[in-house]
């Protein structure tokens, strides 16, 4: 909850400021742009909501409706979840009475918006392919195994949490992290005397830390790209926060480390 009330004080903070100062945001100067991609084709803002348009928010709705019982009852994941947002384009494409060209140009003009940050993903992920079929994970992870050896308590457990850390870039799948990492850092722990659910919870807690700016993670640069926010512009946006976040960890951690 502190980590929660931290990064919520830090948005409202940001947000007070550039509706302040607009000059204030990171993206002030590409303000035209970003803006003119998101205005209408003529259309008057204040004009009541035609059918069409009525259709096309009732199809979003139910798309998202579905994919929340798909992934809570179904175990749908990407493959299916695609393919309903798919069958959901074309549908708004009927709806709205695009024609067959007016549909694909749409279509091709959203997926353009898109098209850079799934090839950062592939290549990203591309490298981490390599990195575990030629065991250079494995040979980081033997590393970080050394490097715990022999510390206390508090060494240990701030230790294991910089080697998630890092161990989260290569890896940002959570339970790909887990079943890489849990099986070697979890027993390391009892010989530091450590509780083996503080492990569990440095693991979590890194991996979710290092999420929120992963080059291959595809919710964030799905979601820069589609806001027009270059991800240089939102590293340096965010490091403030994320420091703050590895203190709070770091110092709950240890807390709860001597307390245990």
């Amino acid at each position: 909850m502190t980590g929660w009330a931290i990064c919520s004080a830090y948005v409202m903070r940001y947000a007070l400021k550039v509706r302040a100062n607009p000059s204030k945001s990171i993206i002030a100067d590409k303000s035209d742009e970003i803006a003119g991609r998101f205005k209408g084709d003529g259309h008057d803002p204040n004009a009541p909501l035609s059918r069409s348009q009525i259709l096309t928010l009732i199809i979003f709705a139910a798309t998202f409706a579905i994919m929340i019982w798909g992934v809570s009852s179904q175990g749908w994941w990407m493959d299916k979840m695609s393919a309903l947002f798919i069958a959901a384009s074309i549908l708004v494409g009927v709806a709205g009475w695009m024609g067959e060209e007016g549909f694909i140009d749409a279509f091709m003009a959203g997926a353009k918006d898109l098209l850079g940050v799934a090839l950062i993903i592939g290549i990203a992920r591309g490298i981490v392919v390599i990195m575990d079929a030629g065991k250079m994970t494995d040979t980081i992870l033997h590393a970080g195994e050394g490097a715990l050896s022999g510390l206390g308590p508090i060494g240990f457990i701030n230790t294991m949490f910089g080697i998630e850390l890092g161990l989260s870039f290569l890896v940002p799948s959570s339970s790909g992290l887990a079943v890489l990492s849990m099986p070697i850092m979890a027993p390391l722990a009892d010989f530091s005397d450590v509780d083996r659910s503080l492990v569990v919870t440095a693991y979590q807690s890194a991996n979710g830390l290092v999420n929120l700016i992963n080059p291959t993670f595809a919710v964030v640069m799905g979601a820069l790209a589609i806001g027009g926010v270059p991800y240089q512009r939102w590293l340096r946006f965010m490091w403030p926060l994320l420091l703050a976040l590895v203190i709070l960890i770091m110092g709950s951690l240890s807390i709860a480390t001597l307390l245990n």
